[in-house]
């Protein structure tokens, strides 16, 4: 007779799944995304909270709504929403309304919408664990290469 149970079988399992860990080599995400405004500095990363939230607002991924929007570049209203949603879990109780005047604040100081899409929102992307480290690496590129076009 057979033995039953999958005790040993989860056993072997879970020792291949501790041998994969171990050996897999330590890559550190930084850990935020910075937006300067004036002398203002917001630490920005969407926490999987967060994403769920704008994902069930927008109703749709997050990918998607950000990155094939008409046009190329995602509605300012769209992108000052993923602004309060990545401060969110570090300047607590931030409204809106906040996000529109630091905005405007940026815009004062020389920043633009495509400069907030590129440096602020694709950075929050890259932190936020949307990309692997190759993708962060070529999206990185082409974002220097398309500032120098402008």
């Amino acid at each position: 007779m057979g033995t039953f149970g999958m005790d040993e079988e989860l056993n072997a399992e879970k020792e291949k799944v501790e041998e994969k860990i171990v050996t897999m080599p330590e890559k550190k995400r930084k850990p935020f995304a910075y937006w300067n405004v004036g002398e203002r500095e917001y630490r920005l990363k969407l926490t999987t909270e967060q994403i769920c939230r704008l994902e069930e607002k927008y109703r749709c991924n997050l990918l998607t709504l950000l990155l094939q929007s008409s046009g190329g570049m995602p509605a300012l209203g769209i992108m000052l929403t993923v602004l309060q949603a990545a401060m969110t879990p570090w300047e607590h109780g931030i409204k809106y309304k906040d996000v529109q005047s630091a905005f405007d604040k940026y815009v004062e100081d020389g920043g633009t919408q495509l400069t907030l899409f590129s440096d602020v929102i694709m950075q929050i992307l890259m932190v936020s664990g949307f990309f692997t480290e190759n993708q962060r690496e070529d999206l990185t590129e082409k974002m220097e290469d398309v500032k120098e076009l402008m």
